[in-house]
């Protein structure tokens, strides 16, 4: 009996252990919930280190979404523009008057020597860019019989090779670092595919690709890359479709609705945060169940 109670003592003791550790670890648990709600870029310290985060094409639309959730976070956010150049200072003024820190700055990405001179901008300001948002996008909607080789060109300028170069340029100062984000915007079209717009939903293909073939090269060095796939999304992009077509697609989502940027925008800011520090080389769908 004796040698029972003494033993179910150090059970009752290794029980008791075990329950502390389990709290401890549960409060642990919320600690890094809410640091990540709060504070996206916490460290694992709980401090909260400001980034720099560039938004290309971030004037409107589910750019201008990640620039404003990004700056509630706490970053230092650059939004890049190349025709919106008063929604751009507009937003700009807006967030600054909230006593948060953007600065806009105006580049066609799809050209290499407006890139470099965006950069020194940048760089004029902060050492580098933490996290990159290759979010400009233009669509083009027309058979392949209507697209002119002009236009082709023009929609794959934008939507693939500004993300080539956006992301050339930053990776330096992520590598030297040995972490950064990159987070690139693609569509559910570039993984499903549209009638009629053939050059778009190829264009978004590539970038999946992209995503996936720059994640695999940049793991080792610590940076990682993903991207999100939104479907239909209430923005200026999507203006010119009829009420008809608009309400057709709400309907082929599950969830019988349009998305909006600041859906699409809470996906990028948790891709490009740590609490996806594991997460490399992956698709987001953000389309309400479309596909």
């Amino acid at each position: 009996m004796f040698f029972f109670k003494a033993d179910c003592g150090g059970l009752r003791a290794r029980q008791e252990e075990k329950e502390t550790f389990a709290l401890r670890r549960k409060r642990m648990f919320f600690f890094k919930a809410d640091c990540g709600a709060t504070g996206v870029f916490a460290p694992r310290t709980g401090s909260v280190s400001m980034k720099n985060v560039l938004i290309t094409g971030g004037a409107k639309g589910i750019g201008r979404a990640c620039a404003v959730l990004f700056a509630e976070k706490g970053c230092r956010v650059f939004i890049d523009y190349n025709t919106s150049e008063k929604e751009a200072f507009a937003l700009e003024e807006e967030l600054r008057a909230r006593g948060l820190s953007a600065f806009a700055l105006k580049a066609d990405v799809s050209r290499s020597d407006e890139v470099e001179r965006l950069f020194i901008e940048i760089e004029k300001r902060v050492k580098g860019v933490d996290v990159l948002v290759n979010n400009a996008g233009v669509s083009l909607i027309k058979t392949l019989d209507e697209t002119a080789e002009r236009e082709w060109d023009g929609v794959f300028a934008v939507n693939v090779k500004s993300a080539f170069l956006t992301s050339k340029r930053a990776l330096p100062y992520m590598i030297s670092r040995k972490a950064g984000s990159i987070v690139n915007v693609s569509s559910m079209w570039g993984v499903a595919g549209a009638s009629c717009e053939v050059a778009y939903s190829a264009s978004k293909s590539a970038l999946v690709g992209f995503t996936k073939a720059l994640a695999k090269e940049l793991g080792p060095s610590g940076v990682r890359v993903n991207c999100v796939c939104p479907g239909v999304i209430s923005t200026d992009m999507n203006g010119s479709l009829s009420p008809e077509v608009l309400g057709g697609l709400a309907d082929g989502a599950a969830l019988g609705r349009l998305g909006s940027a600041e859906e699409v925008a809470a996906a990028v800011c948790f891709l490009a945060g740590e609490n996806a520090s594991f997460i490399t080389g992956q698709l987001l769908g953000v389309d309400g169940g479309f596909l």
